[in-house]
């Protein structure tokens, strides 16, 4: 089954078709920024631009970087406030032409596609999918099975901001910081989740996944940690998955 997938993020919204038996992208990934500020109507225009480009219509899985409940956006997030209690499906199904959306948390789905098709098949216990981007977003499963909206990264910190304010990719690049020093701040952060979520297994996903062999030497954690096989694309990946899953469930 082919499915288009789309990964929206705070900086970028990026999208392509998928093969679900393999999760092989089928075309090329398109790519465009996350409007600023991400307003719904705004975010749905980009969206609709990006359907548009690859010709597509049917069926679309959408990861998404807030709490997801039945396709209903729960938290702001990294996004605007107005976000809280839009139906995204029913927002992004008006501006797209003959197609039907399903929507999840962005790290969940993430974590959907490592587990069913990436480093994750086959383990058993409690893994936690990491995805380092403009937040820290955490997808949790158990025993394969996923554990839905489980945001780790919105741990508070200090100063009333949660962890990933201090330990996201976007904070690295805003902070100007060299990889070992933000390295040691994604290690606190991974020592807390130890601390708390008790692991067997982390997968590393995002876009500072790439740089996973430069920064390790400076994690202190003793939990196995795999990195993502989908690397940035496990959104795309995992999102029409999702789409494909909740297919079945329907039939």
């Amino acid at each position: 089954m082919k499915i288009l997938g789309i990964d929206i993020g705070g900086s970028g919204i990026k999208g392509a078709v998928v093969d679900t038996v393999n999760g092989k992208l089928v075309t090329e990934r398109i790519r465009f920024e996350t409007p600023q500020p991400a307003h719904p109507e705004e975010v749905a225009k980009t969206v609709q631009q990006l359907v548009r480009q690859l010709n597509w219509q049917g069926v679309v899985g959408c990861s998404f970087p807030m709490v997801v409940v039945n396709d209903t956006c729960k938290t702001a997030g990294n996004m605007t406030n107005n976000w809280v209690d839009i139906e995204i499906a029913k927002l992004f199904q008006k501006k797209c032409v003959n197609t039907n959306f399903y929507i999840g948390n962005d790290a969940d789905l993430a974590g959907l596609a490592e587990m069913k098709l990436g480093v994750g098949n086959g383990l058993k216990g409690k893994v936690i999918m990491v995805t380092i981007g403009t937040g820290l977003g955490t997808g949790v499963f158990y025993n394969g099975n996923l554990i839905p909206n489980i945001e780790m990264g919105r741990v508070l910190y200090k100063d009333g901001l949660p962890v990933e304010f201090f330990a996201s990719g976007l904070a690295r690049k805003k902070n100007n910081l060299k990889l070992k020093e933000w390295a040691s701040r994604f290690d606190y952060f991974l020592t807390h989740v130890k601390r708390i979520m008790s692991p067997d297994y982390f997968i590393i996903g995002g876009g500072l996944s790439k740089k996973f062999n430069k920064f390790s030497k400076h994690l202190s954690i003793d939990t196995p940690t795999r990195v993502a096989h989908f690397e940035n694309d496990a959104g795309i990946v995992g999102a029409a998955l999702y789409a494909a899953s909740c297919l079945g469930n329907e039939g």
